[in-house]
């Protein structure tokens, strides 16, 4: 049997991590060939993504948060083989949420992740595609907007570190008084939804922005698109808040939110937009984003909820 042959890329953010550099030392150990390569500059993932297909690796492993894993998939996903004779995709989260690995229910430890990925075949996942500007971009997790993204772009790199999660919140909370809804129309199959609103998430992957489920029921592997739009609150937003403090984020959300599962979503805004793509702003007044059904394999939980039918990633 062939030796395995892996190429982990590294945000070199967690360059220092010495849980992954031990637990990387033990994979080799068991006989797994692993190179690292760390991040230092745009377009560097990219690159060790083409380097580590030229070299015929069979796993690509992107270790960091949500920006890295989107960026890893982002890489396979442009290249023109199909997903079958590409790399699979393996994730060791190191970032500040961990939004999709808190979603997929992915072991926290790297050596619990490395060990996920070489116990368990690759599963088929869809990725979504957003075209702006005859630009396009992919994303793993989700793509958001409104509030939501807002507050993602405003939290200071410093509070990330040190809050985590937290950060996000706090941040939120300091904006509450400046929410400004924004304009815009939705198109998709039999759907359409024109006003203000004050969140948008259009997910692959259910939550953002550490923690905020904007799209709790979506599944990575369904080839849909969840939309949930939060429109402009009517009404005092302590009110809001206070709904959010005595049913829970969810039944505050639940009672105001629109949501559709599209293959695909057309967004047209009165002024720019911005939508957070795993990290990633884009801003445009015009948007088309669409669900790519199977376009990258990846290791994952036996049971991740993010699946149809978790059972049959076994």
């Amino acid at each position: 049997m062939p030796t395995p042959h892996w190429r982990l890329i590294l945000n070199g953010k967690s360059a220092g991590d010495d849980d992954l550099r031990e637990a990387v030392g033990r994979l080799r150990a068991r006989g797994i060939a692993v190179e690292v390569r760390v991040t230092w500059e745009d377009g560097d993932a990219a690159r060790y993504v083409g380097e580590a297909i030229a070299d015929g690796a069979g796993t690509i492993v992107a270790a960091g948060g949500d920006g890295t894993l989107s960026e890893v998939a982002t890489a396979l996903a442009s290249r023109d083989e199909a997903a079958g004779a590409l790399p699979a995709l393996g994730l060791v989260p190191l970032g500040t949420a961990n939004d999709f690995a808190s979603a997929a229910e992915l072991p926290e430890a790297p050596d619990e992740a490395l060990d996920l990925i070489a116990s368990t075949p690759a599963h088929a996942i869809d990725l979504l595609r957003l075209q702006a500007k005859d630009r396009v971009h992919w994303a793993a997790n989700l793509a958001s907007g409104g509030f939501g993204t807002q507050v993602t772009v405003e939290t200071p790199e410093g509070m990330k570190k040190l809050l985590g999660g937290l950060a996000y919140l706090l941040t939120g909370l300091a904006r509450l008084g400046r929410i400004e809804p924004v304009e815009a129309t939705l198109r998709g199959p039999d759907f359409q939804w024109r006003g203000g609103f004050i969140a948008l998430g259009i997910g692959n992957g259910r939550q953002a922005g550490g923690g905020q489920a904007l799209c709790p029921d979506a599944r990575i592997d369904d080839g849909l698109l969840d939309v949930t739009v939060i429109p402009e609150l009517s009404g005092d937003v302590a009110a809001t808040l206070g709904t959010v403090l005595s049913e829970g984020k969810l039944a505050a959300l639940e009672r105001i939110a629109t949501r559709a599962r599209l293959p695909w979503l057309e967004i047209d805004a009165a002024r720019p937009l911005a939508l957070n793509l795993d990290g990633e702003p884009v801003e445009a007044t015009r948007f088309r984003i669409d669900c790519v059904p199977r376009r990258v394999r990846m290791h994952l939980p036996r049971d991740c909820p993010l699946l149809v039918q978790p059972s049959l990633a076994a």
